[in-house]
């Protein structure tokens, strides 16, 4: 230890006195020459592509299919038809197998069999072990060409997206970068539109099959597979895997392209009061990866801000200190131009001032020439990345394949290469002066305005307000109602009130209150929950961090937390209207309520619907008349989530009122369990009681 201590201020003291380490005496090999593996390309009898690439590294196989498909070739009523329809030709499981029963065969042989899609191409994929690969294909195979799309799947699946859109603007990062992309493109083109409730609730099993049908055939699919095979031997078992399916379909339209002219340039700006920076964006319609100028854009971009030394950084971050964060970039696209991209955040009180700095920079790449250090650094390091394009034998493959999907030659990553390095001074100028275009800038501002310390109007630019508000969706009347089914609806839940004791026991409850402990990830929350018809509500929580109050008359309300005590936000106020209109022993007596209707949805289901349009849809068990479902949409502070309820294990709490003792919650795709107990009817409840602070 004396030794390793002694060497260490030896090393120190001699760095002190101005020595130098002997970096100049050393010598390095020459980087050794990138070996292309042998890629085997055939077309099948039924006319798919094929790539095939042996790689013995490990005893591993994996592959994919790709389908000519995408987001962009949604319905405009549709939004997302091509993404849900991937995700459930493997969530929802295949004709043989459900969803279930494939993640438990796969997890059994640590394989896996995934499925996807992006704007413009649908990919199902698989991976495992050598010697289950027969076994995997064949599951492969199912899932693309037999998916099953499994109703109830389906229902969770929307319910996921559901929560996705509710919480889209939790965060301001991702509103600045999808907001810019928004204004550029057009919000109403297929690159700038957004999945609203509106257009999940759209979707249906018909059309998840009807896109499979339309889009999933041979001539349409491009397979590839690397790993530990033969490969005659694996391209006689995909031959052979795939001889049945032969179907054929009209070649798929072409993917739209961008209307460079909906770009309206200006600042925007989202007001949010829940962040202690500024995140932004600011952006045009950048380029294509075929365009003549893209290799000088991107030493451009290395330069103006894509890296640690880029001037963004050292001006905005390093000299400023305004930023934490900064970075840009030249987006190409292979089919579309993507966007010409500086984002970042910057304390609130520098905001106006750090855009004014990216506007100047923006400008300065167009009438100057950078520095000569500036080009090679810029271009060493863009060419330095190229090594991670052959870090495994995968990469080629699939960079080949992507290359001949989007139609490039079969070359183009070197012709790429030895474009950058030729890049010049006048060359990174030349193209700063065609593509970057100041003027034509949007601004996208995410953040609390009243803090900013310079107006934004110091600009000088339009300023526009975005609309946060995630739209509602659309009430459609799904239940029938004519006279016949109008009486059934009302003799079901007739039917339910006799089950759960009787129309007149019901009618006769004036109050209520009852315990409930839920299950969250293993976790036990506690609450009491008090009732007074027909809106005094209370319910007390013990939570973690201590005991939380809510209570409301159903027309306003407050809330009592450790931290102290606020009036129920409209958002909170919403949701208590909400669940106090579903208490069961109520809920099923909504044929006496004049302000609400009751719809026939089936034989076993009605919609029970306020005035204020807020409903429930409530399953009723046939055997036994009692409600086992009921599902409906809570709004939130940030929109709107598909909750369903499970009831189950009804007790008598006396006078032979039936109640559930049971519940399980799906919400945002997390079921919670609940054990509901300790029901007390009529014990003389008070509005003063409900309503006390303590």
């Amino acid at each position: 230890m004396k030794t390793l201590v002694l060497s260490t201020l030896l090393v120190a003291v001699s760095f002190a006195q101005g020595a130098k380490p002997p970096v100049a005496g050393l010598k390095f090999p020459a980087l050794g020459q990138v070996k292309i593996p042998d890629v085997k390309t055939v077309t099948l009898p039924n006319g798919a592509k094929l790539y095939l690439l042996e790689n013995h590294e490990l005893p591993m196989v994996s592959g994919t299919a790709i389908i000519r498909t995408g987001s962009l070739l949604d319905p405009a009523n549709k939004v997302g038809l091509a993404e849900v329809t991937a995700a459930m030709m493997r969530s929802g499981g295949t004709k043989a197998k459900s969803g279930d029963e494939l993640d438990e065969q796969l997890e059994n042989i640590a394989a896996s069999v995934e499925s996807g899609a992006s704007e413009n191409q649908a990919t199902v994929s698989f991976s495992g072990l050598k010697e289950n690969v027969d076994e995997i294909m064949a599951a492969f195979k199912d899932v693309l060409m037999q998916p099953e799309f499994r109703e109830d799947k389906l229902d969770l699946l929307k319910n996921q997206f559901r929560s996705a859109i509710a919480r889209r603007n939790d965060e301001a990062e991702s509103i600045a970068s999808r907001e810019s992309e928004r204004i550029v493109y057009g919000r109403d083109t297929v690159f700038g539109r957004i999945m609203e409730y509106e257009n999940v609730d759209a979707i249906a099993r018909q059309d998840l099959v009807a896109f499979h049908a339309r889009y999933y055939f041979p001539a349409n699919a491009t397979f590839v597979v690397v790993g530990d095979f033969n490969t005659a031997d694996m391209q006689k078992k995909v031959e052979t895997l795939f001889a049945g399916w032969t179907i054929q379909r009209p070649p798929p339209p072409a993917f739209p392209q961008v209307d460079k002219t909906r770009s309206k340039p200006g600042i925007y700006v989202a007001e949010k009061d829940n962040v202690e920076q500024t995140f932004f964006e600011v952006a045009h319609l950048g380029g294509k990866l075929s365009d003549k100028d893209y290799p000088s854009l991107e030493v451009a971009l290395s330069i103006l801000g894509s890296s640690f030394s880029g001037r963004l950084f050292n001006i905005i971050r390093t000299e400023k200190g305004y930023a934490y964060h900064i970075a840009g970039g030249w987006g190409a696209g292979y089919l579309n131009e993507k966007l010409f991209a500086i984002s970042g955040s910057a304390s609130l009180n520098r905001t106006t001032d750090t855009l004014e700095i990216v506007r100047r920079e923006v400008d300065r790449m167009g009438k100057e020439e950078v520095t000569d250090k500036e080009l090679e650094s810029a271009k060493a390091r863009v060419l330095n990345s190229f090594v991670f394009n052959f870090d495994r034998p995968s990469k080629t493959v699939s960079r080949m394949v992507n290359y001949n999907y989007y139609g490039y030659p079969a070359d183009f990553l070197t012709i790429y290469q030895k474009a950058i390095a030729s890049v010049t001074k006048a060359d990174v100028l030349a193209a700063a002066k065609r593509s970057l275009h100041p003027e034509n800038l949007v601004y996208v501002v995410v953040g609390k305005t009243a803090e900013f310390g310079r107006p934004l109007a110091d600009l000088k630019l339009p300023i526009q307000k975005i609309d946060l508000t995630i739209p509602e969706p659309k009430k459609v009347n799904v239940g029938k109602t004519d006279a016949a089914s109008a009486a059934r609806a009302k003799q079901l839940l007739q039917n339910v009130q006799k089950a759960m004791g009787g129309t007149a026991a019901l009618a006769a409850i004036k109050d209520m209150s009852w315990n409930v402990e839920m299950n969250m990830g293993g976790t036990m929350l506690k609450s009491k929950n008090l009732f007074i018809a027909p809106s005094q509500f209370r319910q007390e929580q013990e939570l973690p961090f201590g005991k939380v109050i809510v209570y409301s008359d159903g027309a306003s309300g407050w809330m009592k937390m450790p931290q102290g005590e606020q009036p129920l936000p409209p958002a909170f106020l919403t949701q208590m209207k909400g669940q106090i209109m579903k208490i069961l022993p109520w809920l099923v007596m909504s044929d006496s309520v004049a302000s609400r209707t009751v719809t026939l949805i089936d034989d076993n289901t009605v919609e029970i619907t306020e005035a204020d349009n807020t409903s429930f849809k409530m399953r009723v068990d046939p055997a036994t008349s009692l409600p086992n479902k009921l599902t409906y949409t809570l709004a939130g502070m940030q929109g709107s989530v598909e909750i369903e309820e499970e009831l189950s294990d009804f007790i008598d709490i006396g006078g032979g009122v039936k109640v559930y003792s049971k519940q399980n919650v799906t919400q945002m795709g997390q079921k919670v369990s609940s054990v509901l107990g300790d029901y007390k009817m009529n014990t003389g409840l008070t509005k003063e009681a409900l309503s006390a602070k303590q």
